[in-house]
């Protein structure tokens, strides 16, 4: 699975070929969400402080995620993505 970003101690994963609807797997000391690209719709435990950064960065580059999302299930190599500073 690879990472396609990680800030803060987040590491943001994207799986390729994964099942719709669109979205990507966050992992943060210990704790495993995932997150809809579109709806924003979590599944998992994690730090309320976390998952606001999550929330951030997708506001910032949810064009990117989208674009990884059809790389993915084309089997093709997906881009980082810019990191929250």
């Amino acid at each position: 699975m690879p990472e396609i970003s990680r800030f803060y101690g987040i590491i943001i994963l994207m799986y390729w070929q994964e099942h719709n609807p669109p979205h990507f797997h966050a992992e943060y000391q210990g704790n495993k969400m995932t997150v809809d690209i579109s709806t924003l719709e979590t599944k998992g435990e994690f730090p309320h402080r976390a998952k606001a950064l999550i929330f951030e960065w997708i506001s910032l580059h949810r064009s990117e995620l989208l674009k990884n999302w059809e790389l993915s299930l084309a089997g093709k190599p997906m881009e980082k993505i810019i990191p929250l500073d």
